[in-house]
């Protein structure tokens, strides 16, 4: 018999198009609902794009989800890479501190890998979602779409009011930096070589 299929994405890393990337939470638990694994989501996402040639370009951090639009500053960027290297990192973190507090949720995120073997897992599995933002209607498309969410999900009345959001800095042309949240980029003018930039 076969093995049974499994769903991949396909990241496509070989242009310096910026990317939309989304991950979930284990079972989507509104595990993100604390504003010091917050702190530390952000802290580890800085350490990401620093360590994998990526620049964070905006970005929301939901209850259970997470939206990053980022974009590469070396021909060396990979997805994969980045994305193993905020989650794997931070899922560390978290076990340590939650079973410093002895938290029931270490048990809760414990599954059985294989028999023998059992693993935490603060991330569902798999690499989430991606999507190539081909053209500056895209960015700018995908850019509203990851700001309003707060206020789809009747969390907030004004995306603005949102903390874990890059919405202010994009409100205040990239005056107002929060010391709680990750480092943002502007977008480059060479996001798409011989299309124009994000600004025009």
């Amino acid at each position: 018999m076969p093995p049974p299929h499994r769903k991949r994405v396909r990241h496509f890393d070989a242009t310096p198009e910026p990317h939309e990337l989304t991950f979930s939470c284990y079972r989507r638990l509104p595990l993100l609902e604390h504003d010091g694994r917050l702190r530390l989501l952000a802290q580890s996402l800085d350490a990401a794009t620093d360590r994998n040639g990526w620049r964070l370009a905006a970005f929301v951090f939901m209850p259970e989800h997470v939206h990053l639009l980022v974009f590469p500053v070396t021909p060396t960027a990979r997805v994969s890479r980045l994305l193993f290297s905020i989650k794997r990192p931070f899922s560390f973190r978290i076990k340590r501190c939650l079973a410093a507090e002895k938290n029931p949720l270490v048990e809760q995120l414990t599954v059985r890998q294989r028999p023998g073997v059992d693993a935490f897992r603060f991330w569902q599995e798999g690499p989430g979602y991606d999507r190539n933002l081909r053209s500056q209607r895209a960015l700018a498309a995908a850019i509203d779409y990851v700001h309003a969410n707060p206020v789809r999900r009747g969390l907030v009345a004004s995306a603005t009011d949102w903390k874990w959001s890059s919405v202010r800095w994009y409100a205040t042309d990239a005056r107002l930096e929060e010391p709680d949240l990750p480092r943002l980029t502007p977008l480059p003018a060479d996001c798409w070589p011989g299309r124009g930039d994000f600004s025009g």
